[in-house]
């Protein structure tokens, strides 16, 4: 413990050097030669907000040319579908015909996909694609005897239609 304290009296002891003349008249020289311009602890005017117009024009132009190609053929009424149809065939009372006739067809949607845009590798345009399933049912009847035969199977088409961006 007396370590410390003698170390402490030692410690108390000790007084600053005086700075030298040269270091003095340095220090006075770089105060008068510094300009009053620079700001002082480094602190900069922020800048003022711009609006870069450029930019803000052409990612307008791309959402939009975007909007316009995404939304080609969504809405295509060229060939409406028909949810279920049937079309009876033409009956001659006159002559009777042996066998069997057809007697009508029933085509009933049950489910249709666009599956979205395609790009196949031998086509010069994209393609869009639609996926519809149905079931068939096909009728026939014998007019001799009054007999019918009815035929029910399930199908699925794919149809590919063309897009274009003009």
């Amino acid at each position: 413990m007396s370590d410390f304290s003698d170390l402490e009296a030692e410690l108390k002891q000790l007084r600053p050097a005086a700075s030298s003349a040269e270091l003095v008249s340095r220090v006075e020289r770089g105060l008068s030669d510094a300009p009053s311009s620079i700001p002082t602890a480094g602190v900069l005017p922020r800048p003022k907000a711009r609006v870069n117009w450029f930019a803000l024009g052409f990612g307008v132009a791309a959402a939009a040319a975007f909007l316009i190609l995404a939304r080609i053929g969504v809405d295509d009424r060229t060939k409406p579908q028909t949810l279920a149809a049937f079309t009876p065939a033409p009956l001659s009372r006159s002559v009777p015909a042996p066998g069997l006739v057809p007697d009508g067809l029933t085509r009933v949607v049950y489910n249709t996909r666009d599956e979205g845009l395609m790009f196949p590798e031998k086509a010069d345009e994209p393609v869009r694609r639609l996926r519809s399933r149905s079931r068939e049912t096909l009728q026939w009847r014998d007019p001799s005897n009054g007999a019918s035969l009815r035929v029910s199977y399930p199908t699925e088409e794919l149809e590919f239609i063309p897009v274009s961006g003009q």
